[in-house]
């Protein structure tokens, strides 16, 4: 490490290594790693205000970077020592209000004695160069293997930004940021302000930005790269869309300015606040972690979950639009107003979620938004909180390493249903105004749950204080039943009955539609719908006595309120024969879910499912619905698969899925999307000798369905699925493949075809390359995720006690990568499977937090796996 001493060093060492001690913050509690805890953050930012930074990059496209970070802030005491956080940089000088001197530096963070700081004002400048990312943080570096271009990009959450300059890294330190970047002359350069003057250097052009507003550092970014640009100002902000040059043909730019364009306009009349940023900047990036992330004024995207090789469905569509409005929605509430510390991560992701779905559904084609946010979203939700490792909606977060532990389907859609049945029981008016009203009082800073939900109660005129607790410091999923007494026909009395488990006995209150149901010999028809605010454990409707006996009570019609429906007998008997005639799309979808949510609760054999999905399935015409349906089928075929050994029927149950989904293809209709849905289901179900040559014959020109086109995605689908089913000669196809695609996307799913193969040697190389960590973290998450299918037992269990030993040592490198490493827990759907996952929980006493949950939802999901493995029939 190469450091400048000057004058001062004698001073400066003295003061920096003192040991005194002092009533404020001791740096030595932290523990040398990146991650401060909540104590320590606190700690820190009741000393510093008025945050600003001063950021000077020099990038080449090379493995490394230079930059120099100049920190200014205000100090309110002298007192004790201060730590400045810059990851594994190397420095080359160090400066505090314009002295250069030796600093202490661990790799993670200084620690400067306040005896070298002023009270009041102070500067810090850090002169270092550090080498790029490669696994989705910080400033990562992907080299194009395509046509070799060099992109660069950032991703900051929740804690990142000290990976690529010196800062204070935590939500509630805000601060400007002034940048300016000497990048190649092909490249652009993209940052939260537009940039106000590029310099031309010949080979090189220095880019200067204007500072920004104050933003936490997370919501900051830079991105850099030969991006291909589409500009666009049919709104009142410009907006832009970046790209690779190598898959800048499959994007569609028309897409992205018009739900944009949508989106802002409805953000700015529902929030009653202009978009803060200024301009609308989206970027396509490669590797990325997540699905997206809302940079201010420069979102990013995964490349993976919107490229498409040929026309866009309409699903991909309305999932494009839906994270285009999520990440939208955060720029008021998660940039313009910040959480103060990542607790509150929960509530920017939650709000962002339930906006997001909002403005889809108001704003755009996608009418039917809700249902599926129901079908998709939700039931992760209603899963999720079933588990035992279930947990409240707002939970305390130690540290920044802990960021993410609770960021599941709780966090995002729990959290969305809650704000949308309070939404409902609130009023949507009254909803919006508590809204707008918190955003203008926090606008550019950090606030709380407590400020959100008085906002809320203010704008409503009541005290919310009850509804916190139980909605959103308790956890667990209540029950929902109708109890009826019919008598001569009539209804003599009805009421909502809720319950909850007894190791989380909360109950709540919601306003649901409670609706009845008369079937007849062409449909099911509704004959009355109730509003009903219910609480506590029963709540008499007296406004539905006296009506005709239904048929069929659905108690959350429409789906407003968040639990789960247990249907009363007749009711459940006419969801069973009577799925054809219900013509509201969602109840359909609540119907087929209850019939769903049955077998997995151990009530309905998946043997009976099955057979209603045979003969209801294939009339579906709506394609959220089928989407919907085709997601159980698909669980339902790792459910056989898992139990292929007990008997015939799972043989023969996965043939009759696979043969269902190929007619339903070919009797497509016109309808491509609804076609191209089954025909995707198809390849993932495809079973026995005759679908695998079906598909070869597909793949190879010598076959073909009409309406479908195979394009490069169905190709390396249909690869992927005749080598997991070791097909003739599949593995050949793979490398032919490549040849025809050699992208980034190619190789990728290149990876995962190999890995599915059931070959015990090429099972070892890939297991040995992710615990060695020899090839790069983009490489490894493919293979990870497709490793061990549910039918190759025998090749899991030989490699499972060398994953499970590894569990500890794996656990070292991190929750980034242990996101993707859960997904190679062993599991084999028996008693043998649950007893040794007990062992490792037994046993390993020091693993993460994260890590212990991802061991405990496998040992639940092998135990209802093994119940409905029990219930299958053995002929």
């Amino acid at each position: 490490m190469k450091l400048f001493k000057t004058a001062v060093l004698a001073l400066a060492l003295g003061n920096l290594f003192s040991c005194a001690v002092t009533p404020h913050f001791d740096p030595t509690k932290r523990d040398g790693s990146a991650f401060i805890s909540a104590e320590q953050a606190a700690e820190r930012s009741a000393r510093i205000s008025n945050v600003r930074y001063e950021l000077d990059f020099d990038l080449t496209g090379a493995e490394s970077f230079n930059a120099i970070s100049k920190v200014s802030f205000e100090l309110a005491d002298t007192e004790g020592f201060l730590t400045l956080d810059l990851n594994q940089a190397q420095v080359k000088s160090f400066s505090i209000n314009g002295n250069k001197l030796y600093p202490k530096y661990n790799g993670s963070y200084f620690e400067i004695s306040g005896k070298l700081l002023n009270k009041g004002e102070n500067s810090i400048e850090v002169q270092f160069s550090r080498k790029h990312s490669t696994n989705g943080e910080g400033l990562h570096r992907f080299v194009d293997p395509v046509d070799g271009k060099v992109y660069l990009y950032s991703h900051f959450e929740p804690a990142a930004a000290q990976q690529m300059f010196a800062l204070f890294d935590q939500p509630d330190l805000k601060a400007s940021y002034q940048l300016t970047v000497t990048a190649p002359a092909d490249w652009q350069v993209v940052s939260a302000t537009r940039e106000q003057q590029i310099e031309d250097q010949g080979e090189r052009r220095r880019w200067h930005f204007p500072a920004t507003a104050k933003l936490s550092p997370y919501n900051f970014s830079m991105h850099a790269g030969p991006y291909r640009v589409w500009e666009d100002s049919r709104g009142p902000y410009p907006m832009r869309l970046f790209a690779r040059q190598s898959v800048a043909a499959q994007v569609n730019p028309e897409d992205w300015f018009s739900y944009t364009s949508a989106g802002l306009k409805f953000f700015d009349d529902y929030f009653g606040i202009a978009y803060p940023f200024g301009k609308y900047d989206q970027l396509l990036v490669p590797d990325f972690l997540y699905g997206a992330m809302e940079n201010a004024g420069a979102i990013t995207f995964a490349e993976g979950h919107f490229l498409s090789s040929s026309a866009m469905s309409s699903d991909q569509k309305q999932s494009l639009a839906g994270v285009i409005m999520h990440e939208m929605a955060h720029q008021w509430f998660g940039d313009l107003v910040t959480m103060k510390w990542w607790n509150g991560l929960w509530l920017n992701e939650s709000f962002a979620s339930f906006m997001g779905t909002l403005a889809l559904a108001e704003s755009t084609e996608f009418k039917q938004a809700w249902q599926s946010f129901y079908a998709k979203g939700k039931q992760r939700a209603y899963e999720q909180d079933s588990l035992v490792t279930t947990h409240p909606i707002e939970v305390p977060v130690a540290t920044t390493a802990n960021a993410f532990d609770n960021i599941d389907a709780i966090t995002y859609q729990k959290g969305a249903s809650v704000l949308k049945q309070l939404r409902h029981l609130l009023g949507e008016e009254t909803f919006r105004r508590g809204v707008s009203q918190y955003l203008q009082t926090y606008a550019w800073q950090n606030a709380t749950l407590d400020d959100f939900i008085a906002s809320l109660g203010q704008a409503a005129g009541r005290d919310l204080s009850q509804w916190t607790r139980d909605w959103l410091y308790s956890a667990g999923v209540n029950n929902l039943k109708t109890e009826l007494v019919c008598e001569s026909g009539k209804i003599s009395f009805f009421s909502l009955t809720q319950s909850a488990p007894a190791d989380l006995p909360t109950l709540r209150e919601q306003k649901v539609q409670v609706a009845l149901f008369q079937a007849n010999r062409r449909e099911l028809e509704r004959t009355q719908l109730q509003q009903v605010t219910y609480k506590g454990e029963r709540t008499r409707v007296p406004a539905l006595e006296g009506l005709p006996c239904p048929d069929l009570v659905y108690p959350n019609y429409g789906d407003w309120g968040f639990v789960k429906v247990v249907l009363d007998d007749r009711s459940f008997a006419t969801a069973k024969q009577a799925l054809g005639k219900v013509e509201d799309p969602m109840l359909r979808a609540m119907l087929w879910q209850s019939l769903w949510d049955s077998v997995n609760d151990g009530q309905l054999g998946l043997d009976q499912y099955i057979a209603t999905a045979l003969v209801n399935a294939p009339a579906e015409q709506d394609e959220q619905l089928s989407a919907q349906i085709i997601s159980s089928l698909l669980r339902s075929a790792d459910y056989l698969q898992a139990s292929v050994n007990d008997g015939h029927y799972s043989r023969n149950a996965l043939l009759a899925l696979s043969q269902m989904s190929l007619r339903k293809t070919m009797e497509s209709k016109g309808q491509h999307d609804l076609q191209r849905s089954w025909f995707e289901a198809w390849i993932e179900l495809a079973y026995g000798k005759d679908a695998s040559e079906h598909l070869r014959q597909l793949l190879e020109g010598r076959a073909s369905i009409l309406g479908l086109t195979l394009d490069q995605d169905l190709r390396w689908a249909i690869i992927a699925r005749l080598n997991r089913l070791d097909a003739p000669d599949s593995a050949a196809l793979i490398q032919d493949e490549l040849t025809r695609d050699p992208s980034d996307a190619g190789q990728k799913a290149a990876i995962s075809a190999e890995a599915q193969r059931p070959e015990a040697a090429i099972k070892r190389r890939w297991l040995q390359k992710i615990h060695l960590g020899s090839e790069p973290f983009p490489k490894l998450r493919p293979a990870m995720g497709a490793l061990y299918p549910p039918e190759q037992q025998l090749l899991s269990q030989a490699s499972a006690d060398e994953r499970l030993s590894q569990l500890t040592e794996m656990d070292k490198r991190g929750p980034v990568f242990m996101r993707s490493y859960v997904q190679l827990i062993p599991t084999q759907c028996s008693r043998e499977g649950i007893d040794q996952l007990s062992h490792v929980l037994d046993s390993k006493t020091n693993l993460s937090s994260g890590l212990r949950r991802a061991l405990l939802n496998t040992r639940q999901q092998e135990e209802r796996c093994l119940m409905i493995r029990r219930g299958l029939p053995q002929g």
